[in-house]
């Protein structure tokens, strides 16, 4: 299948693009990445060359895929890391394009704002745009615990906290909400949790948290992109869950012995099509 994916670009280490799109193509599917960006290497490290695209330059690359003639073959659009928030108009023109010509098209908006501990880390009038907009528009939204948060106006502290949270999220438009890292009061220590909700139900998969510090960047953007893929590929939410988990702890596995602090995505990728550990789902509504 087809994804469109719209977010940041990096030359060194995985993030953005470079974190979402290998990962997808090795399950199967073709990719084509719009950049929002193009550094030398992610903020992570303090430092970084290069800039932010204005979007006028995305639109016009996305005009350019149009005028091939193929947005009727893509079957999803993925969006991560804006750089702007006038390019967050660009990305819904583009799911409206797609959604045109396909209108079974998902569009996953993983909302990239900020993190625990970080706090917000994007430039001004993205955290709004992604709430008031791209969240509502999207039938599958990726949150982290502090998205979550800000994203509802509600306080995560509990498991009930966080079921609380997805139902007011899927109130405002996407049918799935995968939130992927949560650590709410009463879990075992060293563990990490994620979250899938539906209308149908909610399931959490607990893995143990690697003590890498410090820690990888673009965990979220590959998560992202995993349970896309897996849903993509006609699996439920809580199978999809479970694969994107047990992927993405293989690769956290793989990063730590290599001593990095960039995701091992390709000496490990056997991890994102068959990995060797898996770990329960559990129903939790």
């Amino acid at each position: 299948m087809a994804i469109l994916s719209i977010q940041s670009h990096v030359a060194y280490g995985y993030v953005g693009n470079r974190s979402a799109a290998f990962p997808l193509q090795r399950l199967g599917h073709d990719v084509w990445p719009v950049n929002t960006v193009q550094f030398s290497n992610h903020s992570g490290y303090g430092q970084w060359r290069g800039q932010v695209f204005e979007a006028a330059h995305v639109a016009d690359v996305v005009a350019g895929i149009a005028d091939r003639g193929v947005m009727a073959q893509c079957q999803a659009v993925l969006s991560g890391y804006m750089g702007d928030a006038a390019t967050g108009a660009v990305i819904l023109d583009a799911v409206a394009q797609v959604r045109a010509a396909n209108p079974r098209a998902l569009y996953c908006c993983d909302p990239v704002i900020g993190d625990v501990g970080r706090g917000v880390f994007v430039r001004p009038g993205i955290p709004e745009f992604m709430r008031e907009r791209a969240v509502p528009a999207a039938d599958l939204t990726t949150p982290n615990q502090f998205e979550l948060e800000y994203l509802t106006g509600r306080t995560v502290r509990t498991l009930e906290d966080a079921l609380a949270a997805t139902a007011t999220l899927r109130a405002l438009g996407p049918k799935v909400v995968l939130v992927t890292s949560l650590q709410p009061e009463g879990a075992t220590p060293g563990t990490v949790q994620m979250l899938a909700a539906t209308a149908e139900g909610a399931w959490r998969v607990t893995t143990p948290l690697l003590p890498i510090q410090p820690p990888p960047n673009g965990a979220g953007d590959a998560v992202a992109a995993l349970f896309l893929a897996h849903r993509l590929s006609g699996r439920a939410a809580p199978e999809a869950l479970g694969e994107t988990a047990a992927s993405i702890f293989g690769i956290f596995t793989a990063t730590q012995a290599a001593g990095s602090r960039e995701l091992q995505l390709i000496s490990a990728q056997e991890e994102l099509v068959a990995p060797r550990r898996r770990f329960a789902v559990e129903q939790v509504a």
